[in-house]
């Protein structure tokens, strides 16, 4: 793989080379594990010389911390979105849990570090992404409220709704294959009945 030093070039790159680091390392975090992965792995998979990396991100903290922060920023916004569409509540929560099983394919390295390596985020990045994580997470608190409101939902408690939802969808890494006979939409279906019917048949007692 051919590598270059050459600094004016690196940083006339600008914010496409600055994208190509991050998402280079978020393919070597999940190929290869955090730890295991260096800095200069990140630099020589996206052909250029360590220094010249250092001219984009101070260490492999502050490439994590971009990891969480596009991930989650990607997430917010799609939820932000359909907020102002006016999508419906029930509509918008398969929709969110189908964001997050789709970016198991376009974004595989991202989920897997969001949800694995969070607590290396040193202090101010945890306490950033933790902000935007609660804020998220609020979000989907009001969709349960707004739907019990139109009497879409029943009455539940949003916060643990949240949770519920948010186990289904966020363990799905480890399981997901892409390339099986289900979408990440027809699962969102199916989670979403499941969520809205249960397990339990309704029986004569």
């Amino acid at each position: 793989m051919r590598t270059t030093d050459d600094t004016t070039t690196a940083i006339a790159g600008g914010p496409d080379r600055r994208q190509q680091l991050v998402a280079t390392a978020a393919q070597l975090f999940d190929e290869r594990g955090y730890y295991q992965t260096s800095v200069e792995d990140v630099a020589e998979a996206c052909g250029i010389r360590k220094p010249t990396l250092y001219h984009y991100f101070s260490g492999k903290d502050e490439i994590l911390f971009s990891i969480h922060d596009e991930f989650i920023d990607l997430l917010i916004a799609r939820q932000r979105a359909r907020d102002e569409q006016g999508v419906p509540p029930g509509d918008a929560l398969q929709a969110l849990m189908a964001d997050v099983l789709g970016l198991m394919s376009t974004h595989r390295g991202y989920v897997r570090v969001f949800f694995e390596h969070y607590r290396e985020l040193n202090g101010e990045a945890r306490a950033a992404i933790k902000r935007k994580r609660d804020d998220y997470q609020a979000s989907i608190e009001a969709l349960f409220r707004r739907g019990a409101e139109t009497g879409e939902f029943r009455a539940v408690d949003p916060t643990l709704a949240t949770l519920t939802l948010a186990g289904m969808c966020n363990w799905a890494y480890h399981w997901y294959d892409p390339t099986g006979p289900l979408s990440s939409d027809d699962i969102a279906s199916a989670f979403r009945q499941i969520l809205r019917d249960g397990f339990e048949k309704d029986v004569e007692r």
